[in-house]
């Protein structure tokens, strides 16, 4: 297991970093067009990826496990608050660095990593396609609207329009916010596309994983690269404290355990791709974001097999 998370999941991240990160040395990409290459990601390949991904999914399958919703919803976003406030006021950041911190240190790369890691685990079942399902809608279409929402309220106002109707506006208006708020809405509506209708976004959608992590490449040759007791803190936030309690809350509420142990999985995975670009795109919190990627990436070739190991372990306990 600890192989195929290492070749199959671990070290292609740092490959394509690595080719980011020699091509900006290289002067390779000039300032506008690494910008050009965000604005990519996440005005176009990022939302056609979470709107395909999130529109295959289906009514049934959001109720059909009632426990795994509620927990994967408010664990995920309660989550999410607390790596902002820790961010905020703990750390000293301003409110869109506390942002852009929380979608780093909270939210799981679900969407690029899911079935590579939990498949060969659990096995390609129905189950697991679920857990990933719910957690990618939770991370997608509840914390990245936040997260943006909360970015646009540290911006100046002259950039918002003013306030926090400004921050809502300008952030609604982002492609990457309300394209998983409608494939949500379309899926709770019970409407389902054609399959004829996804190879048009698929196209654009997998360039997304690349691209971002080849930009976030990109973003760290810009900055030097540090370990700092901020950076060693989002990665234990990211990799141990987060699935630590998706799992007390999972082992509380009676959550079987292979279900729950798929779940603690898919919260204890690298951060998502799209704090990365958020990041680079809006020149926020680029450093420690960055290096925080690397380290959780690092990391999580041995928390990955611990949490197999623990989450039977805590259940049982509790």
């Amino acid at each position: 297991m600890i192989y195929n998370i290492l070749f199959n999941d671990v070290i292609p991240i740092f490959v394509v970093m690595a080719l980011g990160y020699a091509g900006a040395k290289c002067h390779s990409f000039t300032p506008d067009q690494t910008q050009g290459l965000n604005k990519v990601v996440l005005n176009f390949a990022l939302p056609a990826a979470l709107f395909a991904s999130i529109t295959r999914a289906s009514r049934d399958m959001i109720f059909d496990d009632l426990k795994l919703t509620v927990i994967s919803v408010l664990g995920v976003t309660v989550l999410f608050l607390v790596a902002f406030f820790i961010c905020w006021k703990v750390w000293r950041h301003t409110i869109s660095e506390a942002a852009v911190c929380a979608l780093i240190a909270s939210s799981p790369t679900i969407g690029f990593l899911g079935f590579a890691v939990l498949d060969p685990i659990y096995g390609a079942t129905t189950a697991t396609g679920l857990v990933i399902a719910i957690v990618a809608i939770v991370v997608n279409a509840v914390t990245i609207p936040i997260g943006f929402y909360l970015l646009n309220l540290g911006l100046p106002k002259s950039e918002t329009g003013g306030g926090s109707l400004g921050a809502i506006i300008n952030a609604v208006k982002q492609p990457v916010v309300w394209s998983p708020v409608l494939a949500v809405v379309l899926v709770l509506c019970g409407l389902k596309l054609p399959e004829a209708f996804y190879p048009s976004f698929e196209l654009i959608a997998k360039a997304n994983s690349g691209v971002a992590v080849f930009a976030a490449g990109l973003a760290l040759a810009t900055v030097p690269f540090g370990i700092s007791a901020e950076i060693i803190w989002n990665t234990v936030f990211r990799l141990f404290l987060s699935p630590l309690a998706i799992c007390i809350a999972g082992a509380l509420w009676g959550m079987e355990t292979e279900s729950l142990s798929m779940l603690v999985m898919a919260c204890c995975m690298p951060p998502a791709f799209s704090g990365i670009i958020i990041s680079s795109r809006y020149n926020i919190y680029v450093k420690d974001g960055a290096s925080s990627l690397a380290l959780s990436t690092l990391a999580f070739a041995a928390a990955a097999p611990f949490w197999v190991w623990a989450t039977p372990k805590i259940a049982g306990l509790l």
